[in-house]
């Protein structure tokens, strides 16, 4: 049961994946953008090819939360996706993934050119374990309170 996760940019998409088991998230690849149609294409393959069952698509709110025109672009190029792939996507707030994905590189001393080419993998893959602990943490709630009889 894999998932898969897109953090998607003007001009690169940063694809993440979970394990075969759904449970961790791992950065996988990184999909120059050209025209929709196309890009989404490649898209619906690896879909396809990894027997994805949900797909994770960030958000680029903008900080206050509301949705700008980069929310748009991101609808209209999933829709794409949405013609040839009939699984269910789910739309996570996006916001900062990025900056996180680059502060840990930066952290780790990547060099800025290896930062460029997986910078889109890690905030795909940063959305992904988002995701995924938000999936856990609400199997977990309860309607009552442990401490009630």
């Amino acid at each position: 049961m894999r998932i898969m996760a897109l953090d998607v940019g003007t001009k690169r998409i940063g694809v993440a994946l979970t394990d075969p088991l759904g449970m961790l998230a791992q950065p996988y690849t990184t999909v120059n953008r050209t025209d929709d149609k196309g890009t989404a294409e490649v898209i619906v393959d690896l879909l396809q090819e990894k027997n994805v069952v949900e797909l994770v698509v960030g958000l680029p709110r903008r900080t206050d939360g509301s949705e700008g025109p980069e929310v748009q672009q991101v609808r209209k190029f999933v829709d794409c996706i949405t013609e040839k792939w009939p699984g269910p996507v789910v739309w996570y707030d996006e916001r900062l993934t990025t900056a996180g994905a680059e502060q840990v590189l930066v952290a780790a001393d990547v060099s800025r050119a290896k930062r460029k080419k997986v910078v889109d993998q890690l905030a795909a893959s940063l959305i992904l374990q988002g995701y995924l602990e938000y999936k856990r943490f609400e199997a977990g709630k309860t309607s009552f309170s442990e401490n009630e009889e």
